[in-house]
């Protein structure tokens, strides 16, 4: 037989004992592929070639139309019969095992001394070589102890070499569970996985390749999943929009097959690969299914996953809920606990019926009922699933079609208020919160709380030492004050500790809270003209502590997140109660005079874009305003003199220095709540350009109060004169943005149109005179008498009286 000199052959030979390995013969080469053959075949010219190549040749031949013809000798073939070269097959299998032999031979001891790099890469290549050809010569390379050898070869300092041990160390894994036992021996998993973090990419591509053949073996997939970081990494790998589509692939099989064990799964799921728990979940056994439920319950879930898992295991843990024994369902209730705590998913868990089966679990009593831990986990999801904000009045919970919302069910809900630990009543409390914040049930919580006489134990709630506790109770009763003010302030009179209770919330230092944003607005939706509780802040101290914190809120001494704008509006609500008790109450217009309202509300009017600010202190202001009539000093008329009795034609009017032009006497802010001392009207006359009508007809009120009786008109128009108020004022009537607004409107415009010289401007203005017909026309009685004076100002409706009193008078 000719030799060939092969290229690894000669290599080997020039760095280890080259006499020991056996070179190749020509007669053992496949004439197409130039490769040892491992099926050699002979076709009908005589010549030998790889089963496979003269198949594919003949193949092509017949395909493309070609007539069939020998590669080698071209001539034509008379039959397509491949004849086994059993002979040849025998020779070279013999050779192989010779060769292979020395290669180990050579391997081994390359491996085992201090050799170049070259020398290491190529002992490797006969290994990878040899183990790839079948299982017993991985067996082989097992017995004469190379795996130990090339695994330490993953901490040598060069890249080719490591890469190529895990080359390597794969080839002796495949299929043969022994090998694998060893190669993962010591730290070696530990070893390969840090070259998923770390290493190159040739090196992760090999290194996860490895790790998913070790993998193939179910013992082996405990001890991977137990290194500290694998199941990370390997998530991370599964997942990744940057690594390639091998490593991407590797890295997912390796996780399918790690699958198989339950510690694994369970790391999984806390690293964001939820998939294989819910599959337990859904298919497991019922031991498995109550495992994974509990193991869910305990996670700490993105909403992305909530909303995952509620779409794909939700309907089985309410299953569970309705009909598992007692295990099950605290594992269950558990998982739903997590679950629920995310607006989306609860949503998704109520059509997937959970609300029946917790009501059913808080309601029951007996010996069948849920120990209380696990009826305060109920009353957990419950909270979070009425958080969601869906309509829970068209939600049926049994037969008889009862809803969250009907009174029997709200009743029992009060009920086990009452009659239960502080854990569970603050989350039923935080249920009714819910219910109502929702303007489509908020009533029906209203009437089943008046129907009940739950407000009473309600209110107890807010002395609770429990922080949670009172939020919740202040806030649901925050809610329902709109509804109940007068109910609410008659508890409060009847325990006048729970009043000072809140107003030890809203004292609080420690920032701006949920809580005191909640207490501010209760207090500020009790009735504004019961001067029983109004004096009962004042006994507390209220009204100066809430002043400074609203002064120190506009001087920016106190910042805060999304509360403090609510508790602003709710401090300025408190304070403006004081205005609406001043009528026959000395003591109280001390109070307004000691707080100084009526620059504090001139101040508050600047607060553009807190509209509820602006109208209450507006609002404020005009109650003020309407005393200053009254508190204003008149000064004595000086004494006219002998002459001026006898001939009063000589009298003139005079006019002291000082004198107030509106209220004709000694004005202040401070002691007669006078606006124009105050520097309030320009401010007011700010506001009757602002978006929102109520604004609007709130200071349209207050500076209405220059225009009263009992003050001088013609100076109060002078004075919106000055302050370019007239404009403004004809604007709102010809926008008729509203009816409440028209009124006022038109009231303020006929008193203004009494100074001639106004009226006759006026008359031209069709605009004001179209607004006024209109007022004429459609508006109320008052309004239309109102519309018709200011229409005979501008000459617009005859004057009739005028003409009759002629008339009489021929």
């Amino acid at each position: 037989m000719a030799e060939v000199q092969d290229g690894h052959c000669d290599s080997m030979s020039q760095s280890t004992d080259s006499l020991r390995v056996e070179p190749i013969y020509e007669s053992f080469l496949c004439p197409l592929t130039k490769q040892v053959m491992r099926d050699p075949v002979t076709i009908d010219s005589g010549v030998t070639f790889e089963r496979e190549a003269i198949m594919k040749w003949l193949n092509e031949c017949l395909s493309s139309g070609k007539r069939l013809v020998c590669p080698v000798t071209k001539k034509e073939l008379s039959s397509t019969d491949l004849n086994p070269s059993i002979a040849l097959r025998n020779t070279i299998d013999e050779w192989m095992n010779r060769n292979e032999a020395a290669k180990l031979d050579v391997a081994h001891k390359s491996l085992t001394s201090d050799t170049t790099e070259s020398d290491i890469l190529q002992a490797l290549q006969y290994v990878d070589e040899i183990c790839q050809r079948s299982r017993s010569n991985r067996q082989v390379v097992r017995r004469d102890g190379l795996i130990s050898m090339i695994a330490e070869l993953l901490k040598n300092s060069s890249t080719k070499v490591r890469q190529k041990a895990l080359e390597t160390l794969r080839s002796i894994a495949k299929d043969d569970d022994d090998n694998k036992v060893e190669i993962a021996a010591g730290d070696n998993i530990r070893t390969i996985v840090k070259f998923l973090n770390h290493g190159q990419t040739q090196e992760k591509e090999k290194a996860v390749s490895l790790l998913y053949e070790l993998s193939e073996n179910k013992a082996l997939s405990e001890r991977i999943g137990s290194v500290p970081g694998a199941i990370l990494i390997l998530v991370g790998l599964s997942s990744s929009k940057v690594e390639n589509l091998l490593i991407i692939d590797r890295a997912e099989k390796t996780l399918e097959n790690l699958e198989s064990c339950e510690k694994n799964v369970r790391q999984m799921a806390e690293n964001g690969r939820l998939q294989p728990l819910l599959r337990l979940l859904l298919e497991g056994s019922p031991d498995m299914q109550l495992s994974m439920a509990a193991y869910l319950g305990e996670l700490v879930l993105s909403n992305d996953v909530k909303v995952l898992v509620a779409q794909t295991a939700g309907s089985t843990l309410v299953n569970i809920l309705k009909k598992g024994n007692r295990e099950a369902r605290e594992a269950a209730l558990k998982a739903l606990n997590q679950i629920s705590s995310y607006d989306a998913s609860a949503k998704i868990l109520i059509e997937a019926g959970i609300l029946p089966p917790l009501i059913t679990d808080l309601f029951t009593v007996g010996s069948n009922q849920l120990p209380m831990r696990l009826k305060e986990v109920s009353a957990n999801i419950l909270a979070n699933v009425v958080a969601s904000g869906a309509r829970f009045e068209s939600i049926p919970l049994d037969h008889n079609r009862q809803t969250l919302v009907s009174e029997d069910i709200v009743h029992n809900l009060l009920h086990l208020i009452s009659n239960t630990g502080p854990a569970i009543e603050c989350k039923l409390l935080q249920v009714l919160v819910g219910l109502t914040d929702s303007s489509t049930s908020v009533q029906n919580i209203v009437d089943a709380i008046k129907s009940s006489g739950a407000i009473v134990s309600l209110i107890q709630f807010v002395e609770a030492p429990q922080r949670e506790l009172r939020m919740n109770s202040i806030k649901l009763l925050n809610n329902i004050s709109p509804y109940m003010g007068q109910e609410l302030a008659d508890a409060f009179c009847g325990n006048f500790s729970q009043l000072s209770s809140l107003v030890r919330v809203i004292a609080d230092n420690n920032g701006v809270s949920e809580e005191q944003a909640a207490a501010a607005g209760l207090v500020a939706d009790l009735p504004m003209r019961d001067s029983v509780l109004t004096r009962r802040l004042l006994q507390d101290g209220a009204f100066a502590m809430i002043i400074s914190k609203v002064m120190r809120i506009r001087q920016g001494e106190i910042r805060g997140g999304r509360f403090v704008n609510p508790f602003l509006e709710g401090l300025v609500r408190i304070v403006s109660q004081i205005t609406f008790i001043l009528d026959d109450n000395p003591d109280i217009i001390d109070v307004a005079r000691e707080c100084n309202l009526t620059v504090l509300f001139t101040d508050l009017l600047q607060m553009n874009g807190l509209d509820t600010v602006q109208i209450v202190s507006a609002t404020a202001l005009e109650k003020l305003s309407h005393q200053s009539k009254h508190l204003t000093k008149v000064l004595p008329a000086p004494n006219p003199g002998l002459c001026f009795s006898i001939f009063p034609c000589l009298s003139q009017k005079t006019v002291a220095t000082g004198v107030c032009r509106v209220h004709c006497g000694i004005c202040s802010a401070r002691e007669s709540f006078c606006l124009l001392e105050g520097k309030a009207v320009e401010k007011l006359v700010a506001c009757l350009d602002n978006n929102n009508e109520k604004v609007v007809e709130a200071a349209l009120a207050a500076l209405s109060t220059l225009l009263d009786d009992g003050v001088d008109i013609d100076q109060g128009v002078m004075v919106l004169c000055d302050a370019e108020g007239i404009n403004p004022i004809l604007e709102v009537l010809c926008e008729n943005r509203n009816e409440a607004l028209r009124q006022r409107a038109v009231w303020a415009v006929e008193r203004i149109l009494r100074m001639d010289e106004i009226a006759y401007e006026i008359s031209g203005n069709q605009n004001v005179g179209t607004a006024l017909v209109e007022a004429f026309r459609h508006g109320d009685y008052r309004t239309r008498q109102v519309a018709e004076r200011a229409l005979k100002h501008v000459d617009k409706l005859p004057n009739f009286s005028g003409i009759f009193s002629k008339m009489g008078a021929q």
